[in-house]
């Protein structure tokens, strides 16, 4: 309430400066003009002038037409000081190109005013002073300013919205570092479930494998016992955290990846836990990129997590096939019965919307597949990568980054880790991939940090490129709302240049013709006198001008004249901005009859 009375107060105050000045310009015109009208020359100007100040921001227009028509008073009468008016015709034409955004209307209105004020002179038949009055100074008045204040209102509302983009890129990177936070909490959680989870549940898998030792006494076996069911705890209470700290469905990262360990790394590791694994390659290993040797690592430690949770006492088959354009990874873990317990892995055994639904995204990402459930010989999961990820891949959504090392910024990779074993929550790059060039596409969705000299093929872009994976580039909203803030103010500018030539081109020569007109009737005084009564007109021809003066005034012509004489008008003296005294010469035939003198009107 207080902000809108103080804006109220504000367009008040300016508009009662902007009537105080408008005021001085027709009282100094006023005085200087010397009318004797003071009611219709001074006090009804300025009772116009204090409606439409007011009006210029609710009817801009209307207030130019009020105007406008102080203008057209003068040009009707002669004594009435028009010139005055011209400011505040100036001053409310502005302000309409400054507050209406359109420019249709606004040229409706000038152009009305124009037409007006020409119909005023012809209907009155002015003098050729206010003709060139009607002609030049009031299409100024009316098209210059107007131009001018279209310009201001569309650098004002330019920089207006650069501060509103301004803003807007202030809030978004706010947004930004609030979802950087929300991803490297994702990653976390991600990197619990996938690594911690999986050494809990061997660790768990290898208790009880010792509780079934024959060596340990019955209180060896509780303690052990109670050791598992503290393990599973453990586990349950990372999967509530997987499930604060993640993001919501389909915000999966991929982050957290042991990507210094290999898969015979993971499955030597499983063995050394008591998990009853047997694996086999067949074929040549081909080089991997990176995101595949990353997904075909996290096909094997899921289906191993799932087994050792939910077949324990069965044994797993793992066997890895390189053909010549893609790799078959196959785990199968052996069931007891088809009502057994093994059968829960067909379900999502990690819980926390992971598991194997996660694993089918990660797969599809690299343009691969995934087939899970029961068969022959058990409970199979069978994933086909390619050797490259596809083109399928690099046009998905990249997602976020890799999780930073301790003490290191995200996306920095750390030194590969030495051979043998390494922890599973590790973040530097396998030795063996350094050779690999992984798509940057690809590597940014399954959250691994790319080779740092590799770039986009021409398939893919970068991820801050704007563009698509076509090549295509996409502009954001704000460079399409500049572009048409500029191209507008562009297309003001063309205007402000152009209205002015095209005025010219009708107005100029239509100045010049009647500049020659009224200097060609010019009849000297000298000449004047020269003039003798009776003379024929072929004696009198070389004191005469070219032409006689075509626009006399009515008084002039209201001066009796001999019954059938033809009279001419010549003006007396060169200035074309005043009035001058006119010369009357009537002829009888082509005998001079009489020279008068018609006095010009003047206030």
């Amino acid at each position: 309430m207080l902000n809108t009375r103080t804006t109220a107060a504000g367009s008040a105050l300016r508009d009662a400066a902007l009537w105080t000045g408008l005021a001085a310009a027709t009282g100094y015109g006023f005085r200087d003009a010397g009318s004797a009208s003071p009611t219709l020359d001074l006090v009804l100007p300025l009772v116009v002038l204090a409606v439409a100040v007011p009006w210029s921001r609710r009817r801009p227009g209307v207030a130019v037409v009020l105007v406008n028509g102080l203008c057209v008073l003068g040009l009707a009468d002669a004594s009435t000081p028009g010139n005055a008016h011209v400011l505040s015709l100036a001053a409310l034409s502005c302000l309409l190109g400054a507050r209406v955004a359109g420019a249709r209307r606004p040229l409706l209105v000038l152009a009305g005013c124009a037409a007006l004020d020409l119909a005023t002179c012809a209907v009155l038949r002015a003098q050729p002073v206010w003709w060139f009055y009607a002609l030049t100074v009031l299409p100024a008045a009316l098209l210059l300013p107007w131009l001018a204040g279209r310009h201001w209102r569309g650098r004002r509302q330019l920089v207006r919205e650069g501060w509103r983009l301004a803003r807007g890129l202030e809030e978004r990177q706010h947004l930004v570092a609030e979802r950087a936070r929300l991803t490297e909490r994702a990653e976390i959680a991600a990197d619990m479930h996938d690594s911690l989870g999986h050494a809990l549940s061997l660790v768990a898998l290898r208790a009880g494998a010792l509780e079934l030792s024959p060596d340990l006494t019955d209180r060896d076996r509780a303690d052990l016992a109670d050791l598992r069911g503290t393990i599973a705890d453990a586990v349950e209470q990372v999967r509530e955290t997987v499930a604060v700290l993640r993001d919501p469905p389909g915000g999966d990262t991929g982050a957290g990846l042991p990507v210094n360990e290999t898969v015979d790394d993971l499955l030597a590791r499983a063995v050394a836990s008591g998990v009853p694994v047997r694996w086999g390659r067949r074929g040549a290993p081909p080089p991997l990129s990176c995101p595949v040797e990353r997904g075909m690592y996290r096909v094997v430690q899921e289906a191993l997590t799932n087994a050792t949770k939910h077949a324990p006492d069965c044994s797993i088959s793992v066997r890895i096939t390189h053909e010549p354009d893609r790799t078959r990874v196959s785990v199968v873990n052996a069931v007891l019965s088809a009502d057994g317990p093994a059968h829960a892995g067909a379900g999502q055994a990690s819980g926390a919307g992971r598991g194997l639904t996660g694993l089918q995204e990660r797969v599809t990402v690299l343009g691969g597949s995934l087939r899970t459930g029961p068969g022959s010989g058990g409970f199979h999961v069978t994933a086909v990568l390619p050797h490259r990820a596809t083109t399928a891949a690099r046009s998905g959504t990249p997602a976020p980054g890799p999780v930073a090392a301790p003490g290191r910024p995200a996306g920095v990779q750390g030194p590969a880790s030495p051979k043998g074993p390494a922890s599973p929550t590790g973040t530097a790059r396998h030795p063996d991939d350094s050779d690999a060039a992984p798509d940057l596409g690809v590597a940014l969705a399954l959250g691994v940090a790319p080779d740092p000299g590799v770039t986009p093929d021409d398939s893919g872009t970068a991820p801050d490129s704007g563009g698509t994976a076509s090549g295509e580039a996409v502009l954001p909203d704000s460079a399409e709302r500049l572009a048409s803030v500029r191209s507008d103010a562009r297309r003001r500018s063309a205007l402000a240049f152009v209205a002015p030539v095209v005025a010219a081109v009708f107005f100029v020569p239509s100045a010049a013709y009647l500049a020659w007109q009224l200097t060609t009737s010019v009849l000297p005084p000298s000449r004047f006198d020269e003039l003798t009564i009776g003379r024929p007109r072929t004696e009198l021809a070389p004191l005469l001008p070219a032409r006689a003066y075509p626009y006399p005034s009515d008084h002039a012509r209201s001066v009796p004249r001999p019954p059938g004489a033809r009279c001419e008008f010549y003006r007396s003296g060169r200035d074309l901005l005043d009035e001058v005294d006119l010369y009357r010469l009537c002829w009888s035939g082509d005998t001079l009859l009489t020279k008068d003198t018609v006095p010009a009107v003047r206030p």
